[in-house]
């Protein structure tokens, strides 16, 4: 059976490290809870010390927290806060089990800035490229209500609700794109290699070439001869529209031009939905006041024409007329999503419904994704197909042309 290396707390609040030989995870997670121990972290035993330590070498990563190790620092730290650890302890024991220098490295510093007489969220403050604002608004309202370990859950299951979506966005594309470029370079190696190899028979025997075999080796002496340039030039493009991209008036117009594209605009406005509704509801039922809560969900949609529609909805709040009303006028978010917002606002349960409209936006936006992929894949296939037996099909009208001739 494999090893499992375990950090526990044990019924006396002391540190527990082990070595358990079980068949997986959730029995290493059922032996210490019959022990009456809080598992912390578990973690298959390292085979080879040499290849292991490969793995964990960081490169160029710098010394921000990734989204996975925020949302386990924040699990850890809610946990051991629930049961009655006291905040300097449980740093504490973070740092000391970190999984590397760079997570031990932000906890040491959040730790030394707690001693030294300040607030959590001061300390997670200081640290913007781990913890944005959203998660320091959110440990703010919580040690201001004391219920600062129930808030560290709600933000964990934030940040790994988040993650989830976006990466099932990300891993859904990777085969599409792997497909897409699989098919332009079949097509320019075509282009390249093979069409010129009977370029010279053609020249030997005189043929009159069909226009379009014709038209295939311009093309193929065009990709070879300015192949290189051409992508060169791509790349450059992409770097300026990526710099042009961040002013935010040529941002503002990209974002809308997103949210009208066929298809995908639908998509984006329910992953847009999800991340409002979601961020909105963790900060309400958690205390922060709306405006506060609008003013923090701001500057975690990313979309500014998003952004712009939160912040009218802002504007009509401070001015006591409804969110609902402004966010329908800015014709952003999907109409659930404002259906559902009016009814929180009628029933004062604004935080649990946006909660629950994040539910069903998530579950829209992957079946989104799932449509886009299926979508996806047969055109590219389609189009890949029918390119590769347009270059063939010139090849052969060309063959047929020089047996003509021969006969």
């Amino acid at each position: 059976m494999p090893l499992f290396n375990f950090t526990a707390i044990n019924s006396a609040g002391e540190t527990q490290r082990g070595t358990l030989e079980v068949d997986d995870e959730a029995a290493v997670v059922a032996s210490l809870h019959r022990q009456g121990s809080i598992l912390m972290r578990v973690e298959p035993a390292a085979g080879n010390s040499f290849i292991d330590g490969l793995l964990a070498m960081e490169f160029g990563r710098g010394r921000a927290l990734g989204r996975q190790e925020v949302a386990n620092f924040t699990r850890e730290l809610a946990i051991m806060l629930a049961a009655g650890q006291d905040l300097d302890r449980t740093l504490r024991f973070l740092v000391e089990t970190a999984p590397n220098t760079r997570v031990a490295g932000v906890i040491g510093k959040l730790r030394n800035t707690v001693r030294d007489g300040a607030p959590l969220a001061t300390a997670l403050g200081q640290h913007p490229r781990s913890f944005p604002k959203l998660y320091v608004g959110l440990v703010r309202a919580g040690e201001a209500g004391g219920t600062l370990a129930p808030t560290l859950e709600h933000l964990a299951s934030l940040i790994e609700r988040q993650r989830a979506l976006a990466a099932t966005v990300t891993s859904a594309m990777i085969y599409p794109s792997l497909l897409l470029v699989a098919a332009i370079g079949s097509i320019v190696l075509l282009l390249t290699q093979v069409l010129p190899q009977f370029v010279p028979l053609f020249a030997q025997n005189g043929a009159a070439l069909p226009a379009s075999t014709q038209a295939l080796i311009s093309a193929g002496d065009f990709v070879g001869a300015y192949g290189l340039w051409i992508l060169l030039a791509a790349i450059l493009s992409g770097l300026a529209i990526r710099q042009l991209l961040l002013r935010p008036g040529p941002r503002l117009l990209a974002d809308r031009v997103v949210l009208r594209i066929p298809v995908i605009g639908s998509l984006v406005r329910e992953v847009l939905a999800a991340r409002f509704a979601r961020t909105l509801g963790t900060l309400l039922i958690n205390g922060v006041p709306l405006l506060s809560a609008l003013g923090i969900v701001r500057g975690s949609i990313g979309n500014l024409a998003a952004v712009a529609a939160v912040s009218s909805a802002s504007v009509a709040a401070q001015g006591g007329a409804g969110l609902s009303a402004a966010l329908a006028k800015a014709d952003v978010f999907p109409l659930r999503t404002i259906n559902l917002m009016r009814l929180g606002e009628e029933t004062a349960q604004l935080g649990p419904m946006a909660l629950r409209a994040a539910d069903i936006h998530e579950e829209k936006s992957r079946l989104g994704v799932q449509r886009l992929v299926s979508l996806l894949v047969p055109v590219i296939t389609v189009v890949m197909g029918a390119a590769v037996a347009g270059i063939v099909s010139s090849l052969l009208l060309a063959m047929l042309s020089l047996n003509d001739l021969a006969n």
